[in-house]
């Protein structure tokens, strides 16, 4: 870490790791004081862009509510208790539940935060994998589960999931994301705004489909109002015009293709006046946009949350994936394309392309992906009795309580566990039902390469961030915690447990393996020590044409038309004659504020207006007779909460907006800034009933509800 000359203040570069965005910074600290945060000018990726959750780095470091040793809970309180007592009572308590109930008695959950710490991506399986559990859950099942899954049916690996080209496509087209707010999401595009001046200084246009006009409707070359969960009707369309005129033209693609005109002639069949009533388009709408999109030289469809946490998400990614492919636009530059990151978790000889379908969730049979069960079922299986039922539960830098569906019946469950125990540093809505929290190091306090979020970036680059701060003597980095509970269950359950490197040696050895490393004799020869070398990162190029070499399917083809997506599309075609719009349905939403529950507790993030009220359309509260910032009752099938609304007419009228993370509302937590703010949780509405037929994906998105004066 270079020191100012003038001073002795030194100055950090590192990559944020609060989103997907990961953008650079420059940190100017003194002693253990971090006087500022700024963007880093030279970072190849986030080209000087940050966002104010970066900022907010200093207030996570220096909160004083965050957990800095191992607590339990007594009759008394919560205690304090030593690192090596805390491994050894959990060691101890999880081993007495399998020894007496088997593997199955012990759940897992992972949430979000773990894909942004390396230390848990390259510790944590291997610790979860001492108890042989099937009941493994994380937040995949309430939001990207069918984009992997795709990723694996149609190309061979559940990580290769094509990236919009934003810096050189001509149409960009996107349902149900808003990078205005997110940076972008299974899709690293940091800087977005500005990517998106490039686009249209050059011609370019952005079409952008949501049922909220978003911070990114807002700077839309055109919006269009969708109906929630109604997106596989307007995809559908758009794929029977190209292909009813013509307007086709899959090039290179249609050497590697499989089953395409099979998934064509099927759309094919629909009919297109139904289509558009579903999804409240007209023809003419969807006509020109398809036609469009055909003609435009460089053309890319995205779709995110909006589209993937929704009945018939796993139905709209296919149709994307389609649309891209008929079109020729899968793997041409500015198109939709696949990134080759430094550490390739694809081409790897540790990876693991993917699984669908080996087991089914004791009671409602819902089918496992790549090792997890659907998230929506885990309060099931801790409250219904039986052999199987969890007893006891890990969770890992995740609040499922605010964060999955019907909030209040998982609150329920986990108090009346017989053990749990939580990796985290806060007691929050979760993990305050815990009997012992292992906390680990902050983001400053431990280094960090970013495996996942390079995988989807929007250009091909590498950086290491070395810690800022060292690790303070009494702490625990999560990869240590992880190992040594690891090695305590293994030895008491007879388990053989290999040595197993450091995150930083996994780093070195999946860059020198990799497509920039010295064994593949590029002339970068990337390393651990290469990195360290360049503090602003390394920039590795635009995305390139990869396709039929990267394909993991074998044969190097692609499944246009797998088994489960023709049937799901005769399922969906089989509603539209039924299908009828709720009055007011519910959706969530996004701001560039806030990311997960645990950000609420940084007052500069939650200062200025209200952001956790709910948006209706002045003509709905009209029709309800209802008033511009009156306290309201949002019910659904599962639950209600009060709430203050607000009018907007950014709204589709019929759709109401509540955001994630919040409901910071009961007792028995640690998170006072969160508290003051405390705001509802949606996910006290959404319906753990209400599924993905296809995955088991948890449907946030289209909850039907009513709303009421309080």
């Amino acid at each position: 870490m270079p020191a100012d000359a003038a001073s002795d203040v030194r100055i950090h570069h590192r990559a944020c790791n609060l989103c997907e965005a990961i953008c650079g910074l420059e940190i100017r600290v003194a002693g253990d004081e971090i006087l500022s945060i700024r963007p880093d000018d030279a970072d190849p990726l986030s080209l000087g862009h940050i966002c104010p959750k970066a900022v907010a780095l200093k207030d996570l470091y220096e909160d004083g509510d965050r957990l800095r040793r191992p607590i339990r809970r007594t009759e008394s309180g919560w205690q304090e208790m030593a690192w090596e007592e805390a491994f050894d009572l959990v060691a101890d308590r999880l081993c007495s539940i399998v020894e007496q109930h088997g593997g199955d008695a012990v759940a897992n959950y992972l949430g979000n935060p773990t894909v942004h710490n390396y230390g848990g991506l390259t510790h944590g399986p291997r610790f979860l994998g001492t108890i042989k559990t099937k009941n493994r859950f994380s937040a995949t099942s309430v939001d990207q589960l069918p984009h992997q899954l795709l990723a694996y049916w149609m190309y061979g690996h559940q990580l290769l999931v094509p990236i919009a080209d934003i810096d050189r496509t001509d149409y960009l087209l996107i349902l149900g994301a808003n990078p205005m707010a997110s940076n972008g999401s299974l899709m690293t595009v940091p800087a977005f705004p500005k990517r998106l001046k490039a686009l249209q200084a050059r011609g370019g246009r952005m079409v952008v489909l949501d049922p909220r006009r978003s911070e990114t409707a807002e700077v839309a070359d055109e919006h269009l109002f969708i109906r929630p969960g109604t997106d596989a009707a307007f995809l559908a369309g758009l794929l029977k015009i190209i292909d009813n005129e013509n307007l086709g033209h899959p090039g290179k693609l249609a050497a590697m293709e499989d089953g395409l005109e099979v998934a064509l002639a099927d759309i094919g069949a629909l009919d297109l006046d139904k289509l558009a009533a579903h999804c409240g388009i007209k023809v003419e709408t969807i006509q020109r946009i398809a036609r469009e999109f055909a003609a435009a030289p460089r053309a890319a469809a995205y779709g995110r949350m909006g589209v993937s946490t929704q009945q018939h998400g796993t139905l709209c990614q296919w149709l994307i994936q389609l649309l891209n492919i008929v079109t020729g636009n899968l793997d041409r530059e500015g198109g939709a394309m696949f990134t080759r990151p430094a550490v390739d978790l694809v081409d790897n000889p540790t990876s693991r392309p993917g699984s669908f379908g080996r087991w089914k969730s004791r009671v409602r049979g819902l089918p496992e992906f790549g090792g997890e069960l659907p998230v929506a079922a885990l309060a099931e299986e801790i409250l219904t009795a039986g052999e199987g039922q969890v007893r006891a539960l890990i969770t890992v830098a995740g609040n499922p309580v605010l964060s999955t569906p019907n909030g209040t019946q998982l609150d329920r469950a986990l108090d009346s566990l017989a053990f749990m125990v939580a990796v985290d540093f806060y007691l929050n809505e979760t993990t305050r039902h815990a009997d012992v929290i292992l906390p680990p190091t902050c983001t400053l306090e431990h280094d960090h390469y970013d495996l996942i979020f390079h995988t989807f970036a929007v250009r091909n680059t590498a950086r290491y961030s070395e810690a800022l701060f060292e690790r303070p003597a009494d702490a625990r980095h999560d990869w240590e915690i992880f190992e040594a509970l690891g090695d305590r269950i293994a030895k008491r359950l007879g388990a053989k447990r290999a040595p197993h490197p450091r995150p930083d040696q996994v780093i070195d050895m999946g860059l020198r393996i990799g497509p920039y490393g010295g064994m593949k004799k590029h002339p970068l020869n990337l390393s651990l020590a290469a990195l360290k070398a360049a503090p602003h990162g390394v920039d590795l190029g635009a995305l390139e044409p990869c396709l039929p070499e990267r394909l993991a399917n074998p044969g190097k083809f692609i499944l246009c038309a797998p088994p489960e997506m023709i049937a799901a599309l005769a399922v969906f075609a089989s509603e539209l004659d039924d299908a009828q719009p709720a009055a007011l349905s519910l959706i969530g939403r996004r701001h560039v504020r806030s990311n997960n529950s645990w950000m609420h507790n940084s007052q500069r993030l939650v200062k200025g207006p209200v952001r956790n009220h709910l948006l209706m359309h002045p003509d709905d509260l009209a029709a309800h007779g209802l008033a511009d910032g009156a306290m309201v009752r949002v019910a659904s099938r599962v639950g209600a909460v009060d709430v203050i609304v607000e009018a907007s007419d950014s709204m589709l009228p019929g759709v109401v907006s509540l955001p994630h993370g919040w409901g910071h509302d009961r007792s028995g937590t640690r998170i006072g800034i969160a508290e003051a703010h405390a705001g509802v949780s949606p996910n006290d509405l959404t319906d753990e009933l209400r599924l993905d037929a296809v995955c088991g994906n948890a449907a946030l998105n289209g909850v039907p509800v009513t709303v009421v004066a309080a």
